[in-house]
């Protein structure tokens, strides 16, 4: 009976990996259709070259940037690599940036630059300095895990 059972909840367990195997397949082609894209509209932007579409090239570099970084995540994940957090860190630094970069575009056409906007501003700074510094930690326990 218990050998019966066993059978059955493996192969329950192998199709469920199956599956979850499947979709990341799936959103990794997914991932590289919309950088694909986000690359074709940023060769759009170098067209018609004003202040606006430097703008919208830079945005559009940084997204792909941050969607490569999401794919080699899930090939590290179908490659059945150990996790690693840097690239998560990577990625937050980057849109940090990114969104610094599209305050700054917004702002750059304004009189005025509205209070709010200059906090986000600081709030993202912090945000880089918070993961720089998470960064230099796990590539400094990475180092000691792997010289034990």
């Amino acid at each position: 009976m218990f050998d019966k059972d066993s059978r059955l909840v493996e192969r329950f367990r192998e199709w469920l990996i199956a599956i979850d195997m499947a979709f990341h397949v799936l959103a990794a082609v997914l991932l590289l259709i919309g950088c694909s894209l986000i690359f074709y509209f940023a060769v759009l932007n170098l067209l018609a070259p004003d202040r606006t579409a430097v703008f919208n090239l830079i945005n559009d570099v940084l997204l792909a940037l941050i969607i490569l970084e999401l794919l080699w995540t899930v090939i590290r994940f179908l490659k059945k690599q150990k996790f690693i957090i840097g690239p998560f860190l990577a990625i937050g630094m980057i849109a940090a940036v990114r969104r610094i970069l599209l305050i700054e575009a917004q702002t750059s056409f304004m009189d005025h630059v509205p209070h709010d906007k200059l906090y986000e501003l600081g709030l993202s700074a912090v945000i880089i300095l918070i993961l720089m510094v998470a960064y230099y930690l796990s590539v400094k326990a990475q180092k000691i895990d792997t010289e034990q």
